[in-house]
């Protein structure tokens, strides 16, 4: 499901963008992008982007006040197209359709890694480097999924289906951990043999034994 955006976007000034300007930003974005999908941020010169993107390095400058910034808005705009995992979750992984409900969470991680690949490994690395504004982009992003997972392992234990020894938020990071990095890293497990449609299977049959505390038919 995606998030609404907060605030419409603004020039460097301030001074809000009509429709002309806000293309212009949108080519930029959408270069900066395709480069990160060739490239790493720290090899990205404004320069680069703003030929990409059919303008000028002053053009570039009125609207992000450098490269980091514009990371930053397009890992926002990733975050906002995140996949409403969560109601997957809270329709719970039991019964005839679990497994298919499983599948379903599974396949939106993979196609949202598929689709933002780039800007979420930096989201991911700068987050893990302590840059609080990625931080903050990434708990947003993550934190209704662990919710979700931590109910239901906590519903799984009330109804005597999950240990008292698994403690459920720490259950819910392990399982949110797994889910990010093999969909990160699903293609380079090709060359290991194992094939999308693997770790899809692998994933969604882990989830609902996890969270139902028995292995699905």
């Amino acid at each position: 499901m995606k998030r609404e955006r907060a605030d419409r976007p603004v020039a460097q000034s301030g001074r809000k963008l009509g429709p002309r300007a806000l293309k212009t930003r949108e080519r930029i974005l959408r270069a900066t992008s395709e480069l990160l999908a060739e490239r790493s941020v720290l090899d990205l010169p404004v320069v680069d982007i703003a030929r990409r993107a059919g303008t000028s390095p002053a053009t570039f400058y009125h609207y992000f006040k450098d490269v980091d910034e514009l990371a930053l808005a397009l890992a926002e705009r990733a975050s906002e197209e995140m996949p409403d995992v969560a109601a997957w979750i809270r329709a719970s992984m039991g019964g005839p359709d679990g497994l298919e409900r499983a599948r379903a969470l599974v396949d939106a991680f993979l196609e949202h890694w598929d689709r933002h690949h780039a800007i979420l490994t930096l989201r991911n690395m700068a987050a893990d480097r302590g840059d609080s504004r990625f931080l903050r982009i990434r708990q947003e992003n993550i934190g209704p999924v662990l919710s979700a997972l931590a109910s239901e392992i906590k519903r799984g234990q009330r109804e005597q289906r999950i240990s008292k020894e698994i403690h459920p938020f720490a259950a819910a990071a392990a399982l949110a951990s797994f889910l990010e990095r093999l969909s990160a890293h699903h293609r380079d497990l090709g060359a290991l043999g194992a094939t999308r449609e693997d770790i899809r299977e692998t994933c969604a049959r882990i989830l609902v034994q996890t969270l139902e505390g028995s292995a699905p038919a």
